[in-house]
């Protein structure tokens, strides 16, 4: 397994907070020069300097684990392969060199290459009709919520409040929300037909309409969620307002988005969920009948859970159609997604779609060593009238193979020969002998002999290290 670059983590948080390698030094009470070599992931961490670490960094200790730093080493990785720049092979130490010692350039790197993307897709006749835009609104909206940890103090601090007024179990809190609403709001919630929606609220009529197609579960959110449009609104736009969108679309997202945090929040409270998928060892079918919510509802709380103090397993969480779009992801656990183009077709979330209802377990290795316990499950939505395909999407999770043991899908599994090879995306992965790559990765030169043919669709030349 690849070990954790807690050098690169100390070395960004000692220059965020502006302290000199010589000064977080007298403070931990070691050497300027033996900091220099933590900081170059030369040497080892000893688990009181990693306490002293956290105490004078002001972090708690998972904020050291260096997933920052491994989603961004991986962006760049990809940026760095496409081959219109016309780079030879970058090593990777000069990507991690290039995320740690300048990450803000990193950063730009990476948003100058996706403007450039969409500028290109602008190009080929795909535009918008409102003009160009360098940014789109579903992406700014996923870094907004990866940049935040997925998590919101004053969103859940709201929830708490109201929650402690409604006194309500989770058997009960359907019922306690439709309450709230008609006594202080004077909202009626009604159940029915209503085509081509699944809710819709009349500011007018203080009328509340959910879809007879929605099951119990999804009534109880979409009201939690009407709940928090009213009570939590002020707590969102002191969220938003800092991160000023660059336009009212990606605002928009990142409004719904955060109001769905909340209204998770409220059913599912911050302490009583985290002791419950502790219990449960994190069984996302047993929390979501214990809290009166669906498996997918359940799997993106178990996201959330980054309190300081209180954090729970770091789990990443994914969402993808049969086409292969992802629409959800978020990466606690430092899963390095990739941004463009597909995912590996030997992952897990694929082979789920063929199992309906059943929770696929995995244990999936990447090319640099990092191991995930990940799990899968393929869901459908209700539909709205006969004939009608149902949509069905993955849900996948997944947190590091060192924390499976606190996690109930990795029971029966010998983790340490069950690990199933897999890569970012077929573009990115330089295992040379994968039978279900879809294509040759960009950063090798291809082997093409007309007197062989290999078991592998694709043959290719692996570069040397440099020296």
């Amino acid at each position: 397994m690849a070990r954790p670059l807690i050098g690169r983590t100390v070395r960004r948080l000692r220059m965020e907070r502006g302290l000199t390698q010589q000064a977080l030094a007298a403070r931990l009470g070691i050497s300027a020069s033996y900091l220099n070599l933590i900081e170059h992931d030369q040497r080892a961490v000893t688990a009181s300097l990693l306490i002293k670490l956290g105490e004078h960094l002001s972090v708690d200790l998972a904020s050291l684990s260096g997933n920052r730093e491994r989603q961004m080493e991986a962006g760049l990785r990809e940026v760095l392969s496409d081959p219109l720049l016309g780079l030879d092979e970058v090593p990777e130490q000069e990507v991690a060199t290039l995320a740690a010692s300048a990450p803000n350039a990193a950063r730009a790197m990476l948003a100058l290459y996706r403007a450039w993307r969409v500028a290109k897709e602008d190009a080929s006749g795909i535009a918008l009709p409102t003009g160009r835009r360098i940014l789109l609104p579903t992406e700014e909206s996923r870094d907004f919520f990866h940049e935040h940890a997925n998590h919101f103090p004053a969103l859940e601090a709201v929830a708490e409040r109201i929650g402690a007024e409604l006194r309500a179990s989770p058997a009960e809190m359907n019922h306690a929300i439709a309450e709230r609403l008609r006594r202080t709001h004077g909202v009626t919630v009604a159940v029915g037909a209503l085509p081509g929606a699944l809710r819709r609220y009349d500011p007018q009529l203080k009328r509340l309409d959910l879809s007879e197609s929605l099951p119990r579960e999804s009534r109880g959110f979409q009201m939690a969620f009407q709940l928090m449009l009213l009570e939590a609104r002020e707590a969102v736009e002191a969220v938003v307002a800092p991160a000023a969108p660059s336009t009212p679309e990606a605002a928009a997202i990142i409004r719904l988005g955060l109001l769905n945090y909340a209204a998770a929040a409220l059913l599912m409270p911050y302490v009583a969920f985290l002791n419950a998928a502790r219990e449960l060892r994190h069984e996302v079918e047993a929390l979501a009948a214990r809290f009166g919510v669906s498996f997918e509802q359940a799997a993106h709380r178990l996201s959330t859970l980054q309190r300081d103090g209180a954090r729970g397993v770091p789990f990443f969480f994914l969402r993808v159609d049969p086409a292969g779009n992802v629409d959800k992801r978020f990466s606690a656990a430092g899963f390095p997604f990739a941004r463009f183009g597909g995912s590996c077709p030997k992952w897990i979330v694929h082979r789920a779609f063929s199992h309906p209802g059943e929770t696929q377990v995995q244990v999936a290795q990447l090319p640099d060593g990092a191991t995930f316990l990940t799990f899968a499950r393929a869901l459908a939505a209700p539909t709205t009238r006969w004939g009608e395909p149902a949509p069905v999407q993955v849900v996948a999770m997944g947190c590091d193979i060192a924390r499976a043991d606190e996690v109930v899908y990795a029971d029966g599994l010998e983790l340490g020969r069950a690990a199933v090879g897999i890569g970012l995306s077929c573009r990115l992965c330089d295992r040379p002998d994968c039978r279900s790559r879809a294509f040759p990765p960009l950063e090798h030169r291809l082997k093409l002999d007309p007197n062989e043919d290999s078991a592998a669709p694709w043959r290719f030349e692996v570069a040397k290290p440099r020296a």
